[in-house]
């Protein structure tokens, strides 16, 4: 057997229960990549990456092995695919704004203005309308279809949010988290279910913190703007 035979194929057992190594792996790279996000650290999408690369492969069971969770889950496969992209951009991006001054974060958290706000909202519910008839000419049904869809539209929303220093992005990944739980568990996936879970303190906890900063990089804006003008 090759060794990627090996890889896509070793499993850990917990009595009738199988589980991929890649699954497992897949998920720990993602829990990095959360709280390097977290910090603002670059490093967080070439580890999402690498990630989201073998949870792409888990998704799609039919193709890459035969075993246990041989169902394909478009949604998430696509979703992991999508985070690659998503990822690429966010990755060259905050490597972009840290290249114009290496002592500061690679991105400074702010909420959304209105004018992001009205390109956004349609924006994320077109996206939602053409996954969900995609992944329904694909085969999917059921009320599980609508949560797949969702899952896949919010980690895009979330991406791209974590790219551009949006507060708000924490609050997707809450809103994913929340019927991404039940999701990854009932479909017997069960480390992603279990990553599912632990992220939910880890994304409350990134919300406060990136709140509180973009609070205290306002002000020191407005202290700054304030000292030019001569305004005391």
């Amino acid at each position: 057997m090759s060794v990627i035979n090996w890889f896509l194929n070793e499993q850990v057992h917990f009595g009738s229960k199988a589980i991929y190594w890649r699954e497992i792996i897949g998920g720990t790279f993602g829990l990095a990549s959360a709280i390097l996000g977290m910090r603002r650290k670059v490093s967080a999408w070439p580890i999402g990456i690498i990630g989201d690369g073998l949870l792409f492969t888990v998704f799609l069971g039919a193709v890459f092995n035969h075993g246990t969770n041989t169902a394909n889950f478009y949604g998430q496969a696509g979703r992991n695919l999508l985070l690659i992209i998503v990822s690429i951009y966010g990755w060259t991006r905050w490597l972009s704004l840290r290249s114009r001054d290496s002592s500061k974060p690679a991105v400074a958290p702010r909420w959304t203005t209105t004018t992001e706000k009205f390109y956004l909202l349609p924006a994320v519910i077109t996206f939602y309308v053409i996954s969900y008839y995609i992944f329904k000419a694909l085969g999917e049904s059921g009320a599980w279809l609508r949560v797949d869809t969702w899952i896949f539209t919010g980690t895009a929303l979330a991406t791209y949010g974590m790219s551009r220093g949006y507060v708000e992005f924490w609050l997707v990944w809450i809103a994913v988290d929340a019927v991404g739980v039940p999701f990854a568990f009932k479909n017997g996936y069960y480390p992603t279910g279990t990553l599912y879970a632990i992220y939910l303190p880890f994304v409350l906890w990134g919300f406060v913190s990136w709140l509180k900063i973009s609070k205290r990089e306002r002000l020191e804006e407005l202290n700054s703007a304030r000292e030019a003008l001569g305004v005391h």
